[in-house]
């Protein structure tokens, strides 16, 4: 039987996920809760309902629609109640103004497939390919797999966008079908990626000390620089210096952006940064280089 995958979007033409010109899959679930994920609906694997206030007209089209009597009318405002929605998704389909809409849908690893080989021409005469991000890839392992040993049974290029955050065998069971990891790192103290992320910080460092053995050529550690958790010349150098010991070639230090606020909005959401600024790349330029290692400033 065809495998199935819970996924968010999947993104044709797109330049920034590795080399050349890429389709990026985005898969649902992730066990980390960084504060600043620009993409809260990929943490858990569900059907997400948005709601962008902006775009509402208040024709009540929706509250007319919903068999649960989850949307109502309260003081000129829509109220959602996303505990008695069953994601039907009546709403979202009788919206006109597209202020209701859905994140999450299931695709069968022929329907994902069908999508990417539309673009293969792309791939050879960019050396582009294939990025599989999320959430966290490894969270679908099984999808994870299905789709890399399509893509290499194509000849396609396979990257991934990865916490760490995973079973080592995992990740050795499937490092020969990927040619780029593009892994996050996000601290070099453990406790702290247990702290702030919720993730198992001792297991996201030994897995990349682990993967750098076999392949440190195929490695891309990736830095989300964040105000008042990693934004520190130790805590920078630290990683830099990681990246030299393990002989991993190439850093990206990511400089944090608020660009994903309005999710948490149209998911009923507060935003967990609250308004702390974004920083700009000119900030981070003193930590470039290209000596010993590539330490660029953006992905």
């Amino acid at each position: 039987m065809d495998a199935t995958a819970r996924i968010m979007e999947i993104e044709r033409f797109a330049i920034h996920d590795g080399p050349g010109l890429r389709t990026t899959i985005f898969l649902q679930g992730c066990p980390l809760r960084c504060p600043w994920c620009a993409n809260p609906e990929s943490q858990t694997i569900s059907d997400k309902l948005l709601y962008n206030t902006t775009k509402c007209v208040l024709c009540g089209t929706c509250i007319k629609n919903c068999p649960t009597q989850s949307i109502k009318l309260i003081d000129g405002k829509i109220v959602i109640n996303r505990d008695t929605c069953i994601k039907c998704r009546l709403c979202a389909d009788n919206c006109l103004a597209e202020a209701i809409y859905f994140i999450g849908q299931t695709k069968t690893i022929s329907e994902i497939m069908k999508i990417i080989l539309k673009d293969k021409e792309y791939y050879e005469v960019s050396n582009g390919g294939v990025t599989i991000s999320g959430g966290e890839p490894f969270v679908q392992y099984d999808v994870l797999c299905a789709l890399l040993s399509e893509c290499k049974n194509n000849g396609i290029h396979t990257a991934i966008e990865t916490t760490g955050d995973t079973d080592w065998e995992k990740i050795e069971k499937v490092q020969d079908k990927i040619d780029l990891f593009l892994y996050d790192m996000k601290h070099i103290d453990p406790e702290k990626l247990k702290e702030v992320p919720k993730g198992n910080g001792n297991r996201i460092l030994s897995n990349l000390k682990k993967l750098a053995s076999l392949c440190p050529e195929k490695i891309i550690i990736r830095v989300p620089v964040i105000p008042s958790f990693n934004y520190d010349e130790d805590t920078i150098n630290g990683i830099i210096n990681f990246a030299i010991d393990n002989k991993i070639k190439e850093v990206n230090l990511l400089p944090y952006h608020n660009l994903g606020k309005s999710k948490y909005e149209h998911l009923g959401l507060t935003y967990p940064m609250g308004d702390i600024p974004m920083l700009k790349k000119e900030e981070l330029l003193k930590y470039a280089r290209n000596d010993e290692i590539l330490v660029k400033i953006g992905g």
